[in-house]
């Protein structure tokens, strides 16, 4: 497979008056053409602060991409213009961004918004355009798509104006779809519809998706690998059955702990992660989850975890001192110690 984007120690932060808050401090992925990858984390972990940096949409000021490198296609988007940037969004790298409500024009047609992006980017007569923004609604499946055209958002329930959205992302045929918490405060079963959409168009068009959630148990159908973040950071990496089946990282396994599941005893309780993230302008000295994790040993608070490769899989790492030990009933590590 041919690798399409290649994100490199990226780090991007935002300039208080008297801090700095390294939202995202050296994330490093790829994604390959066809792929499907989930970015997953609690609200502050970095996750749409890292999609916003691959769009090069970080408001500036306060927000500044200080490092790394961010490789699309071949080429490194940091060192790209603005005008080659506008270029790419929309046309190369669609983006569903959080909210439909607010994220579409209420006083603009669904014609208008969709057809727009067509003719700045396609060069198509005006007319192309609107027939492109029906063939768009059917596909992904608005019914009676060429007479909702002339609609406005309010008009559409939620689940239908985050399928504009991705109508909108998809217009220009891109390479790469970025898809930012796209079942945000919408039910369950409309969920698992916009999800299966995704995964549906993903296939029929051949394109990359990167899909950010906070929620493992949303994506546990619809990705090929997984990215956990925390405090900025990418803490661990792996194929979807590697990380359902043998979550190496603490933050992971609360994460899958606090997840329903169909298979747990009836009336056992979901295990929440005590605690509170981290402030991004104040990191504690090691492991950031430190302070929140029962498995934490002498040396997490002293030296900070690499992600490194753990014995359960190929390509499944873990930032962590005892990502490759047993634990036992208490989280405590057995077997040989590590501090030395």
């Amino acid at each position: 497979m041919t690798t399409l984007l290649e994100v490199e120690n990226l780090k991007t932060h935002f300039f208080a008056r008297n801090s700095v808050i390294k939202a995202v401090d050296g994330v490093t992925f790829d994604l390959e053409e066809g792929e499907s990858l989930a970015l997953v984390g609690e609200s502050g972990c970095g996750k749409s602060v890292t999609a916003m940096s691959i769009m090069r949409l970080i408001p500036n000021p306060p927000g500044k991409i200080v490092g790394g490198s961010i490789r699309f296609m071949g080429q490194d988007l940091l060192q790209a213009d603005e005008a080659t940037m506008r270029g790419i969004r929309g046309n190369k790298i669609g983006m569903v961004f959080q909210e439909p409500m607010t994220s579409l024009n209420p006083v603009l047609s669904i014609e208008r918004q969709l057809s727009e992006a067509v003719q700045e980017h396609l060069k198509v007569s005006k007319s192309a355009a609107v027939d492109r923004a029906a063939e768009l609604l059917d596909l992904v499946g608005i019914p009676g798509g060429k007479q909702r055209l002339k609609d406005y958002p309010h008009q559409f329930s939620g689940g239908m104006r985050q399928r504009v959205m991705i109508a909108m992302a998809l217009s220009c045929d891109p390479k790469l779809l970025i898809a930012d918490e796209p079942t945000t405060a919408l039910d369950v079963t409309i969920q698992a519809q916009i999800l299966e959409l995704i995964r549906k168009v993903q296939r029929e068009l051949g394109i990359s998706v990167i899909i950010i959630t906070h929620n493992l148990g949303v994506v546990a159908r619809y990705v090929d690998r997984i990215n956990v973040m925390y405090a900025g950071r990418i803490v661990e990496r792996g194929v979807l059955g590697d990380i359902f089946a043998d979550p190496r990282h603490p933050y992971t396994k609360g994460l899958l702990a606090s997840v329903p599941r169909l298979d747990r005893p009836k009336g056992s309780r979901l295990i929440p992660i005590d605690g509170m993230p981290p402030d991004l302008s104040a990191l504690p000295d090691g492991c950031a989850f430190r302070e929140r994790c029962t498995y934490a040993v002498d040396r997490c608070a002293t030296d900070t975890p690499l992600v490194m490769p753990v014995s359960s899989g190929v390509g499944h790492q873990a930032a962590c001192w005892i990502a490759d030990q047993d634990t036992d009933a208490s989280g405590r590590p057995v077997g040989a110690a590590i501090d030395g």
